[in-house]
């Protein structure tokens, strides 16, 4: 049998020991922000008695609703279209398999930061013929600072907890052995994300003549939370 050299390195020691006893504690933080994005869904839908008829139909709409989503500028963050469809709608009754008419569906995402602009804009597009609007979905972005400040609080609260246990036995900290977020060992975290935000759904039929009123759109205020996991060790009290 090998003997273990006194200088190699000795296995950590996960309850501490008399002369360097630890700490574990868990540290939590949890934030209501204001979003600073909101996403809006609009799906702009036409028909024809052909295919051509209802291709071009479904191209003057989305170039009309790309046109109002556009115009108002830096508001919006971001635009994109997703799914395209063109399907044939075939008659009920008669043999064979008859086309009756064309339907074809385009699909607009948009982020706006301005919210203002948003319950206009939303308003504005859901007037329009044959158009959908969903939304809006509130967030943070990816980068947000609120995310920092719920980190650093947690790490702060997680400090805080272990320094009183140790003045409760008449001692101090010595040392931070480890820090980690929940989950990054493999553990789900505990408790649930926040939703994005509420939905809401509108469609219409003919425009009005005249621009209809905004909506007042209230933006959802956001949860962040934030929970570490900390090990200390202290100074040795006196029993």
């Amino acid at each position: 049998m090998t003997t273990p050299s006194p200088d190699a390195p000795q296995p950590a020691v996960p309850y501490g020991t008399p002369d360097a006893p630890r700490i574990a504690v868990r540290g939590e933080a949890r934030l209501e922000v204001d979003p600073e994005i909101a996403r809006i869904g609009v799906t702009v839908a036409s028909r024809g008695r052909d295919r051509r008829a209802a291709l071009d139909d479904l191209t003057q709409r989305n170039a009309t609703v790309l046109d109002l989503v556009k115009s108002y500028g830096d508001a919006v963050e971001h635009l994109e279209t997703g799914a395209f469809s063109i399907s044939p709608e075939l008659k009920e009754k008669g043999r064979g398999e008859r086309v009756h008419a064309y339907h074809g569906r385009v699909h607009i995402t948009a982020e706006l930061t301005d919210f203002t602009a948003l319950g206009e804009l939303t308003t504005r597009l859901a007037d329009l013929d044959l158009t959908r609007v969903d939304g809006p979905w509130w967030a943070l972005r990816p980068d947000s600072p609120a995310y920092r400040q719920a980190r650093q609080q947690a790490v702060r609260e997680a400090v805080q907890r272990a320094r009183e246990y140790a003045e409760a036995l008449g001692t101090s900290l010595a040392a931070l052995v480890e820090l980690a977020d929940i989950g990054a060992e493999g553990a789900p975290p505990p408790y649930p994300q926040a939703p994005g935000g509420r939905m809401r759904s509108m469609a219409y039929g003919a425009a009005a003549e005249d621009t209809p009123a905004a909506l007042d759109l209230e933006p959802q205020r956001q949860r962040v939370n934030a929970t570490v996991n900390a090990r200390f060790t202290m100074e040795p009290p006196r029993l």
